[in-house]
């Protein structure tokens, strides 16, 4: 099974990625969240253009990516999963969880480095929302991106197969929690301690600064409430809560390609940098 996983990873990345996109896409139509601020054409061309540019961009880079750094990992013994003998489920429950405990740690570090924050303020840019914007990243933090997953990889030496469920996990999350999709409240309660929702993501793309800095997490909940970044509700509530960054407010600037590519040189930092330069 391990085998078939790996052979076929790029269709089964691709599969959970439209599967999922369609999906969130066709909630956000029938029960939407909130109204859009910019016509999702024009947003849509952007954000998913910036995903094929990235797509492109990596594949060209990393011919070998996290997974089959991981499958080499294995056969040479490199990482702390290769050095102990550890069942192959527990491995990988592990290694899944430890991975998704690292990009929380990235995240927090975009955030609080303000060059990287730079790279990272297009994601917040967008002036809505919605199953795109989970997608949409500078392609510098990209590459960054990429870089510290292989450096993890290299150090944890997770089974290959925990790799890929969580890379797909990761996306398929990162598209669901950016959804403009309703939950009751109720349910969304519930879900908050396995999974990060909408609600709770939502509150991360607040124009507001310390609200932009807290619920970091991506796919699993408990880092934020385990370090202090956990912010349960904006005090404006869902529906008023402004979203983007409050110096980049014209949508031919955030919500076009060519001016997202150009967001990390612009001069402006602002308050949202955690350690805050000029």
């Amino acid at each position: 099974m391990e085998t078939i996983l790996l052979e076929h990873e790029t269709f089964i990345r691709l599969g959970f990625f439209l599967g999922v996109f369609v999906l969130v896409a066709l909630w956000e139509l029938l029960a939407p969240r909130r109204t859009l601020t910019v016509p999702k054409v024009r947003r849509w061309g952007a954000n998913l253009g910036i995903v094929v540019l990235n797509t492109l961009l990596l594949r060209l880079l990393f011919p070998m990516a996290a997974v089959g750094l991981a499958m080499v990992g294995e056969e040479k013994g490199w990482g702390l999963f290769n050095m102990f003998e550890t069942p192959a489920w527990l491995a990988t429950i592990i290694a899944v969880a430890a991975l998704d405990f690292a990009i929380y740690l990235q995240h927090v570090m975009v955030h609080a480095v303000p060059v990287l924050w730079r790279l990272h303020r297009m994601h917040h840019a967008d002036l809505d929302d919605d199953v795109t914007t989970g997608a949409r990243f500078h392609p510098l933090e990209i590459i960054l991106s990429m870089l510290i997953k292989l450096a993890v990889v290299m150090v944890l030496g997770p089974p290959a197969v925990a790799v890929l469920i969580f890379e797909v996990l990761l996306n398929a999350t990162a598209m669901f929690n950016h959804g403009n999709i309703r939950i009751p409240v109720t349910i969304d309660r519930l879900l908050r301690w396995i999974v990060v929702t909408p609600d709770m993501h939502r509150v991360h793309h607040s124009v507001h600064a310390p609200l932009t800095n807290s619920n970091f997490g991506f796919n699993l909940p408990w880092w934020d409430r385990l370090f202090g970044t956990y912010c349960a509700q904006p005090p404006e509530g869902h529906i008023e809560m402004a979203l983007g960054l409050d110096h980049f407010r014209d949508p031919q600037q955030v919500n076009g390609l060519m001016g997202m590519l150009k967001l990390p040189f612009a001069r402006h930092i602002g308050e949202y940098a955690i350690n805050r330069r000029w």
